[in-house]
């Protein structure tokens, strides 16, 4: 780690701006597919597990190709003409317009096709999301830092995530029992693209002078050549012990609200309102001290506790049934949650090449995406519908999950520990 004793260097304020904002609006939006898309497919179209492991599944797919191949091109297109504006710009606004138009796949029939649909509106989603936020905003931000006050920053933009979810968990239920899901919908979309035009509008670049020295196909190649991995061995040990977290993560997230909803048999409200406290408390007012925190005693440290803590807050989650224990239990495993994306998040992109950050946010996304949210979700539809209570919602059949997915991903959770053991020094 470098001497946290020098001074940090200070961003200009429009570049805290431009972070500020499109952090949130980015968040606001992929807190709305990673939970809400789910919710909304489940109860106006069908109420089955498997549609949206699928959906999520597809998603992933979308995402991961995305960041990889829009990554490595911004990477390039910051080389020749040092930006990467244009993406982030353009990437936000029609993210935002597919943001609001999904709950019209519900219009159609049958079902299979509305579910079809569906689905095709979340990848289109994703592709704009991803080309915007995970390939060339994160590449943004390491560009922008530097090792010395990286952690804070991930720090900041980590209290903009817990926000956004805030907003998405403790506005959403008094909005769609108010108005309903398409009122909802338009109005997340809505403020995504007022906050991304302006955040987009507020970037500030320095151009890099150096060209690429390969082809994008062959930048693309030279990554995965056996020399290459050698030389960024710590950095593809995080990314394995960050697979295996997200892997256990998304066997229970998707379904969080569904289980609160029809297993504890919680109204909306008061089931956004557990998770509203539980990221007040265990996100928005932990993530900069986590930032610090990571700076101070490293980041591996930081990612190992995570680790411990998620899975104990997760197995206590799953054994409680009263208001307050949900709560205080929820708290406790998105403080871990809170831990391990502000250290892991750092530790990332410390470790990215500088002549690639953008290639290299598409292997992130490739590693917690594709490796992760296809398997993950699987595997908690599986579990739903193979040991949940059989149910029928609007006419569909499908079935309720248990508080298993949430015991069997917090086991699962430890096997990050694996990967993360190996790595020698928290930079290499």
């Amino acid at each position: 780690m470098a001497d946290t004793a020098q001074a940090a260097p200070v961003l200009p304020k429009k570049t805290w701006m431009a972070l500020i904002l499109l952090g949130f609006a980015g968040q606001l939006a992929w807190g709305v597919e990673n939970q809400y898309f789910n919710t909304f497919l489940y109860d106006n179209i069908a109420p089955d597990p498997r549609a949206i492991s699928w959906m999520v599944a597809a998603s992933a797919l979308m995402s991961t190709a995305t960041t990889l191949l829009m990554g490595t091109f911004s990477d390039r297109f910051r080389s020749r003409w040092g930006k990467r504006k244009p993406f982030i710009l353009f990437g936000y606004l029609i993210w935002a317009f597919f943001t609001a138009i999904f709950p019209t796949a519900a219009y159609l029939q049958p079902v299979s096709l509305a579910i079809g649909m569906a689905i095709l509106f979340d990848c289109v989603m994703t592709f704009f999301g991803s080309t915007a936020n995970d390939a060339a905003l994160n590449a943004y931000v390491a560009d922008v830092t530097t090792e010395r006050n990286r952690g804070r920053v991930v720090g900041v933009m980590q209290i903009l995530t817990w926000v956004a979810i805030l907003i998405v968990y403790g506005v959403s239920g008094l909005i769609i029992d108010a108005w309903g899901y398409f009122t909802f919908f338009y109005l997340i979309g809505g403020l995504v693209f007022v906050l991304g035009l302006v955040g987009g509008l507020l970037v500030q670049e320095e151009p890099d002078p150096s060209p690429p020295p390969r082809s994008y196909w062959g930048q693309l190649a030279d990554t995965f050549r056996l020399d290459s991995l050698r030389t960024h061995k710590a950095l593809f040990l995080l990314l394995t012990a960050m697979m295996l977290y997200t892997i256990a993560e998304q066997i229970f997230f998707p379904y969080i609200i569904i289980y609160l909803n029809h297993f504890l048999k919680l109204p909306t409200l008061e089931a956004s309102l557990i998770i509203f406290i539980a990221i007040l408390v265990g996100g928005i007012a932990l993530a900069y001290p986590f930032g610090l925190l990571a700076d101070r005693i490293g980041r591996k440290k930081l990612a190992v506790g995570a680790i411990l803590l998620k899975m104990a807050g997760l197995l206590a989650f799953s054994l409680v049934r009263d208001f307050a224990w949900l709560a205080l239990t929820g708290i406790l495993w998105l403080a871990a949650m809170c831990a391990w994306m502000v250290s892991t998040g750092a530790w990332t992109k410390d470790l990215y090449p500088e002549d690639k950050r953008g290639q290299f946010a598409g292997y992130f996304i490739l590693f917690t995406v594709a490796f992760a949210m296809i398997p993950g979700p699987l595997i908690g539809g599986w579990l739903a519908s193979r040991f949940g209570i059989p149910t029928v919602l609007n006419g569909q059949p499908g079935y309720i999950p248990t508080p298993l997915l949430f015991q069997v991903a917090g086991l699962a959770t430890l096997t990050a520990l694996i990967p993360m053991g190996l790595i020698k020094t928290s930079k290499q």
